[in-house]
């Protein structure tokens, strides 16, 4: 069974945490925009897609 030793755990995060490649503010906001954009995207995509089956539902059955 392995050893618990918090200090040398400290030490191994640390170390990890340094090798991490951060990005940069630019990168962030880029990649923010782009996926604000995409979500918009999927939302109108799918408003459209919804009313399209809400039609063919009213033409098929009658209702509404």
């Amino acid at each position: 069974m392995a050893k618990l030793n918090p200090a040398l755990f400290v030490r191994e995060v640390r170390s990890e945490v340094a090798k991490v490649t951060w990005p940069t503010r630019k990168e962030t906001l880029i990649t923010t925009g782009l996926v604000l954009a995409m979500s918009a995207l999927a939302a109108v995509f799918f408003l459209v897609a919804d009313q399209l089956i809400a039609l063919a539902m009213r033409g098929v059955f009658g209702l509404g």
